[in-house]
């Protein structure tokens, strides 16, 4: 009985698999509103929902974690059945138990790692209970003192999975580094729905700027992610002041939460800048925010392949983006969107300056932007190429 009450405090009702089907698990450690794996997770499950998988989420969170209702109501908007599992920490044992449980009630058939945690207790638990191991790795873009001890325990786990999926070009070679074999790794980007991620028109452009009283005519650029040290939104802040300074009407729109918040409400004070730079918190309605750009930014130190480039870039937004990780492969500089060095201010203004200053070339990065994804970034594509992973694993596929 207290088992079953528990399960219904932090689990909801559980969700029935389809019959006959191959149970797919994704799981991972979130905080807060999670972070943009969570939107490949998602949009898996009705993507594969015409093949022999049936895909849920299981998610190690802190108890009581206000955040976590915000992943269920996205899960829930996308179709995947989601599964939160507190976790108290390190020392938690109950996790290890919860997430067996999970494996045996669901009789998963692939359990699919996303972060060192999921990947570490995948392998304790498959003595338990016979399943396949994938891994996503999307990397570990934020930097503390345990960093050291999450490469360590990947080292670890990684070479004993069936499948290793990197989703950029550096994850790959270090996949490769330590000790995964060739034929278990493939490098796949990560993919947009593009036809969810479409502009609609001017109409739907305006409506976020009446709602936040943005002039009309005002250029309004855009930045998205956890608020947090890695994505150096302070640079995007000083690159928009030195905008300003040179006589740009312009407006900084930062969508995000994260512990960097107070640090980046006193950058913004320091400079004046309290009405031109607006942090709008969690954005549950990215397409709105994205119709209401006129320039998309990213000023990140560390990356995989952000899913907000792609978005952009599908909304047919003009993109600057540093130079970090898979972008290099996305964005063709001066074509498709515009690249700058990493953690440079200057050059980040002057980047913006430039698409800024030219509407017609912004028009055609946007409209490159757009095709670039529709050729080669396609949520369909990456999903049929994860289908054939599963194939492969399950014995399903040519060897």
């Amino acid at each position: 009985m207290k088992e079953r009450r528990r399960r219904k405090r932090d689990d909801g009702a559980w969700p029935a698999p389809k019959a006959d089907h191959d149970v797919v698990l994704h799981t991972r450690v979130v905080t807060d509103t999670g972070g943009g794996p969570d939107k490949t997770i998602f949009y898996s499950a009705p993507f594969l929902a015409d093949t022999r998988y049936w895909l849920a989420a299981a998610y190690m969170h802190p108890p009581r974690d206000p955040g976590f209702a915000s992943l269920r109501q996205r899960a829930t908007a996308a179709g995947c059945p989601l599964i939160g599992v507190p976790d108290r920490g390190p020392l938690d044992r109950g996790v290890l138990r919860r997430m067996l449980n999970i494996c045996k009630r669901y009789k998963v058939a692939v359990w699919h790692g996303h972060d060192y945690k999921s990947n570490m207790l995948g392998l304790m638990l498959r003595p338990f209970w016979s399943m396949k191991l994938i891994t996503t790795l999307h990397g570990w873009v934020k930097h503390t003192s345990r960093t050291p001890l999450y490469y360590a325990v990947d080292r670890w786990s990684l070479p004993y999975y069936q499948h290793v999926i990197a989703v950029s070009d550096d994850l790959y070679e270090n996949a490769l580094k330590i000790g995964v074999r060739p034929e278990n790794l493939t490098l796949l980007f990560n993919g947009i729905d593009e036809q969810r991620f479409a502009r609609s028109g001017p109409a739907q452009s305006a409506s976020l700027r009446a709602k936040l009283g943005t002039p009309p005519g005002r250029f309004v650029i855009g930045g998205m992610g956890r608020l947090s040290p890695e994505k150096a939104f302070d640079n995007l802040i000083t690159a928009t002041d030195q905008l300003l300074r040179q006589g740009h009407d312009v407006e900084l729109w930062i969508a995000g939460d994260g512990d960097a918040r107070p640090d980046l409400e006193r950058h913004i004070a320091a400079r004046k800048l309290q009405d031109r730079v607006r942090l709008l918190g969690f954005c549950d309605d990215t397409i709105a925010f994205y119709e209401a750009l006129d320039l998309f930014v990213l000023s990140s130190l560390r990356e995989g392949l952000p899913n907000v480039v792609l978005e952009a870039m599908s909304m047919s937004v003009p993109v600057v983006s540093t130079r970090v990780a898979g972008v290099p492969r996305l964005i063709e500089d001066g074509r498709n969107g515009l690249l700058c060095p990493i953690g440079d201010a200057e050059a980040l203004a002057a980047a913006m300056g430039k698409a800024l200053e030219n509407l017609a070339w912004r028009h055609e990065l946007a409209a490159a932007g757009r095709v670039t994804i529709q050729d080669r970034f396609t949520f369909r594509q990456r999903m049929d190429t994860e289908k054939a992973i599963l194939d492969r694993v399950m014995g399903r596929g040519e060897r």
